[in-house]
């Protein structure tokens, strides 16, 4: 079983942004010599506790700082962009980095509408304008727009025999039916929604129609994981996320608390509540616990690989959580 990280670059209470930057290179190092296959960097705007508003300027630091792990983006929000830029952007990040390039893909704003507003006055306004982007994102990559398209003639360069894998993100059934239809690949966000996505995970591959790209359907679904000693420790850990959904499900933002500051905090009941109802996106435990939960997970989903997003309280015990599962599903470096 193929594992992967997907990384939000936490800033955790008493850490500047540029030091959760630091960290995010440092767990993708660390992750490749742990055996994992994929590093993603995910995009959010104006969040304060997430530092990346950019992954694909962020993309080139992790790919200079490892030599084997796929690299990429889960996800590039495609709706602020012009797709010839993005397109230039990752033929150039495949020039660099040949052979471990991914362009993932999200429709979502990665923040509220008013930072949207401000990034890009134009964007997520046209709710159909999203599929067409792709296919253009697409033929771009590859060099192949259709005869009659309006910029045949524009190439994005650098061009090359190699082009970066796509895929499509969501957390609902509009990208997994998007990719299917254009015979993309799918990874569905476990971590934001718990509910129902192993029977979208499972229609795509239903419905998948083959492409150039892609012969035959290709998914994985992203979990979130706290891995630990014991599940007592597991639990504590979890205190810092548990904190961060119950601000979120109640329009509020700060810092990742430290464990102890989010194990000191007091909640309503309604936010006990809300505590409650958002753990269903977690797996947390021991390894062998976790590691069965994954599989579980899996085999619902029928998905072809597991991608991990870890924040803790700390960068130690978020880094020994990846350590912990590496070993539990017995990972290995892949050599060069």
């Amino acid at each position: 079983m193929r594992l992967s990280v997907l990384d939000q670059s936490p800033i955790i209470h008493g850490h500047s942004p540029a030091e959760a930057v630091r960290e995010t290179i440092k767990l993708a190092k660390a992750a490749e010599e742990l055996g994992y296959h994929r590093y993603w960097l995910a995009e959010h705007h104006n969040m304060h506790g997430l530092a990346d508003p950019c992954p694909e300027i962020l993309l080139g630091a992790i790919g200079s700082a490892t030599s084997r792990i796929r690299v990429g983006t889960g996800g590039v929000l495609l709706p602020y962009y012009s797709p010839a830029k993005i397109a230039e952007i990752f033929r150039m990040h495949e020039a660099l980095f040949p052979g471990r390039i991914d362009l993932g893909i999200g429709r979502a704003p990665g923040g509220d509408m008013l930072t949207a507003k401000a990034i890009n006055p134009m964007s997520f306004y046209a709710s159909d304008a999203f599929p067409q982007q792709v296919v253009d994102l697409v033929g771009w990559l590859d060099d192949k727009l259709p005869e009659d398209h309006p910029f045949k003639r524009v190439r994005a360069m650098p061009t090359g025999a190699g082009a970066p894998e796509v895929w499509l993100l969501g957390s609902s059934d509009y990208s997994a039916n998007l990719a299917a239809h254009l015979g993309l690949r799918f990874a569905f966000a476990h971590f934001i929604n718990a509910c129902g996505g192993d029977e979208v995970s499972r229609a795509y591959r239903h419905m998948f129609q083959p492409s150039t790209r892609e012969p035959t359907p290709h998914s994985l679904v992203c979990v979130f994981v706290i891995c630990a000693q014991t599940n007592e420790e597991a639990e504590r850990l979890a205190a810092p996320i548990d904190h961060r959904r119950v601000l979120m499900a109640t329009g509020r933002e700060s810092l990742i608390l430290t464990t102890k500051q989010a194990l000191g905090w007091s909640y309503s009941q309604q936010e006990a509540a809300i505590i409650r109802r958002e753990r269903a996106r977690v797996v947390l435990g021991t390894p062998d616990t976790v590691r069965e939960r994954l599989l579980q997970v899996q085999r619902a989903y029928e998905a072809d690989e597991l991608m991990i997003i870890t924040i803790t309280g700390d960068y130690a015990s978020r880094l020994q959580s990846y350590q912990l599962l590496a070993e539990a599903f017995d990972l290995q470096p892949t050599l060069i």
